[in-house]
This record gives C-alpha cells, structure tokens and sequence, in this order.
C-alpha cells in the first residue's frame, strides 16, 4: 500500500516528461569533467576538445565566482587542482580565468568560454554544484540565474542537473525549456528515511531525468523512475564491468578512464 502511494504521488508531484524531450539524453556516452588523464586537466578545455574527437558528450561541473558568474570547475576550493589555494567563491571570474590548471597550460574557463568551444558538436551535461544543500544555501538561484545566462541562446542539446532539488525546481520554475535532472546517490540509505528523502527531492524537483550513483543500481527506485519515462543515466562508469552494470540499469553512462568504450 506503501509503494503504491508512493508511485502516485510521484506522478502527481513529479510528471514524467515527453519523450521527444529526453531522447537524445539516451544516445550519447558522455565524458565525466571531460576527457581528462594525466596530462589533460578535468574541466579543462583539452579534456572538452579529447571528448569532442572521440565523440563523447561532455559532463562538466559549475562553481559561481564572487562576481555571479558561472566557472567550470569541480572543487569548492583551489587547492587539489590549482597551485592557487582557498575558495572558488571569493574570487571574481577575471580572477579566476587566469588560474592555470595542473597538468598543463589550461586556465579555468567560464561556462561562456566553455559553450563556445563546444558549439554544438557535441551534447552537454552541467552539474551545478550547491554547498551544503541538505543545509540550505542562498546562493543556489544567482547561480542558477549565472547558468542561464550563459546558455541563453545557445542552439546545442544541453542539461543541467544537480544533487540540490532546489537547482532543477528553479529551472522548472524560471526556465522550463532548459532539459533538467536529479543526481541521487543512496548512500547506504535503503530503510524507509533514505526511501521517503528520495521520494520527497523528487517531488521538489521535478525532473526530467535522474543521474544515479553506479554504486547504487540495481536500484528499485530507480527501476520504478526509469519504468514510468525518466532516463535515468549513471556515473561514474570508470570500468568494464561497471559498463556492464549500467548496461542493464541505465539509459546513459558518464564516463571516464577505463569506462571509456
């Protein structure tokens, strides 16, 4: 009886979308911060361009500046991926697009500078990251106001997705044109809390696709999302048999290193 109110309250709450909204999510392997290796940066233009010559889409991550604008970058901070140290968020976009990235010459692009690289060719999935979004966080609609700024006008297929409900809601809200998802990973959590939390994102969300944590499928909340028309699409595929896997549970795989077909 549980599950069965469950399951209505999705499709009240949390329609599924039209298919010829969410095809193309299905026809591409895509490129997890691009294609990057020891000498190619992740969210680095060369990793864009290695993912655009082996024809992969392109999965790629967004900070916000201090100055509202949208950086493609992981980390909340400098540290890991930089010889710069401290927060993203306290520099402006100028700043930070002189930063080089380790491993060679790259420099930290805007979403801007990302979107004119790519052009098209390929199709594009943009993680907006929210700090502390179970907490909440102020900064979630600049930053998605920054977004879609800099995809307004842009004719590639393109997403955006986030763990924060509050990021795909916005864009159900404020831009409904723009193909939105929910990234879920279970953690461990398959007790009746962990079930009715995802339940409850869901509803908030309303997305057109979920991206699932590989680790967690086989998934029976995946399988009765994917069942009734959301893709669901999955990360990180880093090895064959996890293809394998993602194969069978998924519509998508964002890929990298081995998981690379």
């Amino acid at each position: 009886m549980r599950s069965l109110l469950l399951r209505l309250i999705d499709r009240w709450r949390a329609p599924a979308p039209l298919p010829n909204r969410v095809a193309w999510l299905g026809e591409w392997d895509y490129a997890h911060r691009g294609l990057h290796a020891s000498a190619v940066p992740e969210n680095s233009p060369a990793a864009f361009s290695d993912a655009i010559a082996r024809g992969l889409g392109i999965e790629c991550d967004i900070q916000r500046s201090s100055d509202g604008n949208a950086m493609v970058f992981h980390d909340w901070d400098l540290d890991r991926l930089t010889m710069e140290k401290g927060p993203v968020a306290v520099r402006s976009a100028e700043a930070l697009a002189r930063i080089e990235l380790r491993g060679n010459t790259d420099r930290i692009p805007t979403l801007d500078r990302m979107l004119e690289l790519v052009a098209g060719r390929v199709p594009l999935l943009i993680e907006i990251k929210s700090p502390d979004y179970r907490r909440g966080d102020r900064r979630v609609r600049s930053l998605c106001l920054a977004v879609r700024r800099s995809l307004d006008g842009y004719r590639g297929q393109h997403a955006v997705m986030s763990f924060d409900p509050r990021v795909a809601r916005w864009f159900a809200v404020h831009s409904p044109r723009i193909v939105r998802g929910l990234v879920v990973t279970e953690e461990g959590t398959r007790n009746l809390a962990g079930q009715l939390r995802r339940h409850m994102a869901l509803w908030h969300a309303r997305p057109d696709f979920l991206a699932y944590d590989i680790r967690d499928l086989p998934s029976r909340y995946a399988a009765a999302q994917r069942k009734r028309g959301l893709p669901v699409l999955t990360w990180t595929v880093r090895d064959a048999d996890l293809r394998e896997r993602a194969g069978r549970y998924a519509d998508a795989l964002i890929v990298e290193g081995e998981g690379v077909a």
